[in-house]
């Protein structure tokens, strides 16, 4: 991944919308970005992560609008694809996978984070969607390699 599509990726992650506006798709931005800000507003997100890193797991869990929460993880996830799709990136065939398999994992840890435990620990709406993250990218990226091996 050349310099200028990680750095589209990067500010895409921070906020999407953001890699957009660096590729000059001002009007696609500005829908990432105020999508953004009605799922977060409405979900709570901000509240939720607040409470989420002082440990305060319950009270997270139950400030949480889950029913907008589950929409988060697919629009930043496709917002980072379009991204370094528009800056020249993901060439390669099904390079969407990792992006997809990321989005579905977490939108499965925000689905479980109100009760599935890993090792005794009750990580909620925000950390348990981090931690499938990783699962998701490993996961995309060997569906693509298999998929590109038989095509």
């Amino acid at each position: 991944m050349n310099k200028s599509i990680f750095e589209k990726l990067i500010w895409s992650i921070a906020l999407p919308g953001f890699g957009q506006y660096l590729n000059g798709k001002y009007f696609k931005g500005t829908v990432f970005l105020a999508l953004e800000f009605l799922i977060n507003i409405q979900s709570n997100f901000n509240q939720v992560i607040l409470l989420s890193f002082h440990g305060e797991i319950s009270d997270a869990i139950n400030h949480a609008e889950y029913q907008w929460l589950m929409f988060y993880p697919c629009l930043y996830f496709f917002s980072m694809w379009d991204a370094v799709k528009d800056a020249g990136g993901g060439k390669d065939p099904f390079s969407f996978f990792p992006y997809v398999f990321t989005a579905f994992f977490v939108t499965v840890g925000v689905i479980f984070s109100t009760n599935l435990k890993l090792l005794g620990v009750l990580f909620g709406p925000v950390w348990l969607p981090i931690l499938f993250v990783t699962p998701g990218v490993i996961i995309g990226n060997i569906i693509r390699k298999v998929i590109n091996n038989i095509y």
